[in-house]
């Protein structure tokens, strides 16, 4: 008889989670509040798949960047202080991942997990019949640099990326114009580019519904509509309850497993019952706007390193995001944050998109200080298990991730290097 697991959350990590529990054989079903799957976090992201950038924010230099961003109107990250222990606490340890070895360990944990991603993502879209769902390109992305010493810093880390088989390929601006020419514009201010041919790109959102019409019509039941309250345990060992609200009332659901699949709001929910995620939400923006010119719209996921701002290609529409605010659950969109990204279209790809259509947009990514998600058993419930904490590369980890978990809840090893959790229970 096969064990019933409930996956709470059907954003990109909660859907593959629940494929891939499926495929190894469990009674799967999900639970999530929005009326359809993707609807948050997943719901407008950056596009991409970006295995060729494992390096999380957490890093040597990031301390003196970040110092250099404020008071910047469209800076890269913005710290917003807040009367909050969590805030401190969380930056606190954000600092501590900063150290070279942590960066360097965590750098490769990334990298690792990455490259395992996206073998999986192939072969899910395969098996589950998607591949033409989700605006998917598989032209690579192109990391753009616009100063010479972050670019010859960055050309560093070809050989250590090579040894996870993550291929990289330095540019001249010139270069970086042939394989992008909608780039022609900004070659006299380019200091040169890495081409990263085997990354992909696609519509996360559409992806993650696509998926979940297949695992419906596969015996995979979802509650949509429906509200978590809160985590029953009878003891200090086994979640036995899960109590909802929806349209029809409240009642208590059970499994014999729990997933955590809920983004920057999972630790909300644990913190009853003594379980801790180092998790913080970092809100992040993007704007989604027909292509105007097909003929000036670049064809390449675009990554401009200097803003930390992405662009990917999906279908006949563009997607711009990028930014982070460290500032708590608020997702006000910030008409500032706005303006520059429109503003960094119009100077980087000149009359590519209808910015009267462009649809503004604001997300909370799931961060954990050194960019590791938090994937295994929890700490003190031994039936309850954590795929959470993705931050900005959610859509990126998410198949590896999610293959992991599975295999890890089926009593196997996953064939990925990774500090996974195995709980303390």
């Amino acid at each position: 008889m096969s064990m019933n697991v409930m996956v709470l959350g059907a954003g990109i990590t909660g859907v593959t989670t629940a494929w891939f529990l499926h495929q190894a054989g469990f009674h799967v079903s999900v639970i999530e509040r929005q009326e359809d799957a993707a609807q948050e976090t997943s719901f407008a992201n950056g596009g991409q798949i970006s295995v060729s950038h494992p390096e999380p924010w957490a890093n040597p230099s990031a301390p003196l960047v970040a110092l250099r961003w404020i008071g910047r109107a469209g800076a890269p990250l913005k710290l917003h202080p807040r009367l909050d222990t969590k805030q401190w606490q969380w930056m606190a340890s954000f600092l501590r991942e900063c150290l070279p070895w942590r960066s360097r360990r965590n750098t490769a944990a990334i990298a690792a997990l990455a490259v395992h991603s996206l073998a999986e993502l192939r072969r899910l879209r395969d098996d589950a019949g998607i591949t033409y769902s989700y605006d998917a390109r598989g032209r690579g992305i192109l990391h753009l640099f616009f100063d010479a010493v972050p670019f010859a810093r960055a050309k560093g880390r070809i050989g250590e990326l090579a040894a996870f088989g993550i291929e990289l390929r330095p540019c001249t601006a010139t270069q970086c114009a042939e394989i992008e020419p909608a780039l022609a514009a900004s070659v006299p201010h380019l200091a040169g580019g890495l081409y990263a041919p085997n990354d992909e790109s696609g519509d996360a959102m559409r992806f993650s519904q696509a998926l979940a019409k297949v695992l419906a019509a596969d015996g995979v039941r979802f509650h949509y509509g429906t509200h978590i309250e809160r985590l029953r345990a009878a003891d200090a060992l086994r979640i036995t309850g899960i109590d909802v609200c929806h349209a029809g009332g409240r009642e208590t659901l059970s499994a014999d497993a729990v997933v955590i699949c809920l983004g920057s709001h999972g630790q909300q929910l644990l913190r009853p019952l003594g379980e801790r995620l180092p998790i913080y939400p970092l809100k992040g923006y993007s704007i989604t706007a027909p292509v105007r010119d097909n003929t000036r719209a670049p064809q390449v996921s675009l990554t401009d390193e200097s803003r930390r701002i992405v662009c990917s290609r999906l279908g006949e529409r563009l997607r711009i995001a990028g930014m982070a605010e460290l500032g708590g659950y608020d997702l006000e969109i910030d008409p500032a944050r706005i303006a520059a990204m429109l503003e960094w279209a119009e100077t980087r790809l000149p009359g590519t998109l209808n910015r009267e259509r462009a649809v503004p947009w604001a997300g909370l990514r799931p961060a954990t200080p050194g960019g590791l998600p938090i994937i295994g058993r929890g700490q003190h419930h031994e039936n309850l298990w954590l795929n959470t904490g993705h931050g900005p590369l959610g859509w990126t980890l998410a198949c590896g991730s999610a293959s992991a978990l599975a295999a890890l809840m089926s009593g196997e090893k996953p064939p990925v290097e990774f500090p996974f959790r195995f709980g303390g229970v």
